[in-house]
């Protein structure tokens, strides 16, 4: 007949140990790992560390650099484009101000030699007439006729000369500048000019203007009379 069953026939000493061994175990391998990640860095490891930080400031230090010298280009393109429109409008208003203001003075000038052309030819035909007169060829017979004639040369070599000064101050001894600027513009001045007398002073220069066309008229009549009377 079998015995009966007992368990502790089949119970390991050595199982039932294990367990506490296998908890110290793990036990020593968590603390050797946490010792491991918990220790202070190798004098090594911090020289590297060191050095890489080194790098990477000239690093940037470079970096910082080029965008410096790139910010300075670009401040220094941006004023050069500011110089440019500031100075191309300011040329432009200059030279369409100043191309306006020579084409007038030009056509002013053009008008006023047009005129003194004109007038200095004027004065030369006068002074021819008053050349040409030679009393040393009159004679008895022709002498009123050619005294008539030299008094008539000279009447309307007078009104040209004062008809000169009025355009022309230069004549009188004036500066051109001396009007303001008008004294380019002979119309201009010759209304200045008459405008600056009186009713009276104007009488006494159109008396002074026509007094020799009345003399010369008086003669004419006085000679009729007396070729009309020796007939």
């Amino acid at each position: 007949m079998p015995s009966d069953f007992n368990e502790s026939d089949f119970v390991d000493s050595d199982f039932h140990a294990s367990p506490k061994t296998s908890h110290h175990l793990s036990s020593g391998l968590a603390a050797a790992s946490g010792s491991g990640s918990n220790r202070p860095p190798t004098r090594d490891e911090l020289s590297a560390q060191v050095s890489e930080t080194q790098q990477k400031l000239a690093e940037l230090k470079r970096i910082q650099e080029e965008l410096e010298q790139k910010r300075v280009a670009l401040e220094e393109e941006r004023r050069r484009q500011t110089e440019f429109h500031t100075g191309r409008q300011e040329m432009l208003h200059h030279l369409t101000r100043g191309v306006g203001l020579l084409e007038e003075a030009e056509f002013a000038a053009r008008r006023d030699g047009e005129q003194m052309s004109k007038t200095l030819g004027e004065l030369r035909a006068a002074l021819e007439k008053i050349e040409s007169i030679h009393e040393a060829v009159w004679t008895q017979e022709n002498y009123p006729v050619e005294l008539t004639k030299a008094l008539t040369a000279l009447e309307n070599a007078r009104m040209e000369w004062n008809s000169a000064r009025l355009k022309w101050p230069l004549l009188s001894g004036n500066s051109p500048g001396a009007n303001n600027g008008q004294g380019s513009d002979p119309g201009l001045l010759g209304n200045s000019s008459l405008t600056a007398h009186s009713f009276g002073g104007l009488c006494k220069l159109g008396l002074a203007l026509t007094w020799p066309l009345a003399v010369v008229a008086l003669l004419a009549l006085a000679i009729f009379g007396v070729i009309l009377l020796r007939h």
